[in-house]
């Protein structure tokens, strides 16, 4: 089964979904932290959704206007619905190399990585399948026609991305690269080590649910969040993480879906049927060093289902894993 979540190709978003984002983080709900000093933080609308960037002991605006001027770069490189970016430059020109900024490329060398680990499970080159699904609540919500599926699925193929050097083109004219799996983690991992480089000890990096904890709280005690109860109200923690350096990322079906003659259609897409997966699952939350690591990982292990999710995980021995089923359970791994 080859299986994917879209980030990017969300073609619309709803002014509902803007305003209860900017209060209550998606997936991941930020709780009392005890602090010492009073937080700055900067909050902006990228990658289709809101993004918060809190800062516990630099009172520096510079900052975070820095981490949001950021957050427009790596958009403007890797969205593929952005005309002329990386991605919707190799996208609008298949069978031609296309020269790609050093970080276009190395994030693309390590979508292909897991592409090639999980045997296509998450790939690069889903954009075909996931444009045809709307998922934003302003959004016409209709299930795709069949043969469109269909023909879709004909061209997801992670080895139409050719690489040579700094180029990059695709082989099959069909094919559209979408890295929404895989992209908001590394946009965190890259705003982590800017915050880094200027000295900062305690921040929190919030792209739509993706979260990093630079550091810990002031007072040298964890940060305390709370993670999404799935389907529940806004800001409805169904457990609570203590975090101190570390990235914190969710996959569910209750993120982005809609419901239609009773069946619920949710935004991680199988490439082998072209339908949203199943699998008695609705949550993977990923706690890893790397939030990279973790934006893969949390799709890949909902994808997987439990048992398959904590066989791959054997293989990562600094990642932890939350996973809630359909029936509200909740198991831990590695805790």
């Amino acid at each position: 089964m080859h299986v994917l979540s879209s980030v990017f190709q969300i073609k619309c978003s709803g002014l509902k979904c803007l305003i209860l984002a900017a209060f209550l983080f998606p997936t991941i709900l930020l709780s009392g932290c005890g602090r010492q000093s009073t937080p700055v933080s900067d909050t902006g609308f990228y990658f289709d959704t809101v993004i918060t960037i809190t800062l516990y002991e630099e009172d520096n605006k510079s900052l975070l206007d820095e981490c949001m001027a950021l957050a427009g770069h790596y958009e403007a490189l890797l969205s593929p619905t952005v005309e002329g970016s990386d991605v919707w430059k190799i996208n609008a020109n298949p069978g031609t190399f296309i020269t790609v900024d050093k970080d276009t490329l190395s994030l693309l060398q390590e979508a292909l990585s897991y592409a090639e680990v999980s045997d296509g499970m998450v790939t690069p080159s889903i954009g075909a399948l996931s444009s045809l699904w709307n998922f934003g609540s302003d959004c016409p919500q209709m299930v795709p026609e069949s043969q469109a599926i269909q023909n879709a699925l004909a061209h997801i193929d992670y080895h139409s991305i050719e690489i040579q050097g700094s180029r990059v083109r695709l082989n099959d004219p069909e094919a559209v690269i979408d890295l929404g799996f895989i992209a908001k983690g590394f946009i965190a991992d890259k705003m982590k080590e800017f915050l880094l480089s200027k000295g900062v000890t305690s921040a929190l990096i919030n792209l739509g649910g993706n979260l990093v904890a630079v550091g810990s709280k002031p007072d040298g005690t964890p940060f305390k969040i709370g993670i999404q109860k799935p389907f529940a109200s806004s800001g409805t923690a169904a457990l609570t993480l203590d975090l101190t350096d570390i990235s914190v990322v969710s996959s569910g079906n209750y993120e982005r879906y809609f419901e239609k003659d009773g069946r619920l259609y949710h935004h991680i897409l199988s490439a082998e049927t072209g339908y949203p997966v199943e699998n008695e699952l609705s949550q993977v939350t990923i706690l890893s060093p790397d939030s990279t690591q973790a934006d893969a990982l949390s799709t890949l292990c909902f994808i997987l289902g439990y048992e398959k999710a904590v066989r791959l995980l054997e293989n990562y021995p600094d990642v932890q894993a939350v996973f809630i089923t359909e029936d509200g359970q909740i198991l831990y791994y590695h805790f």
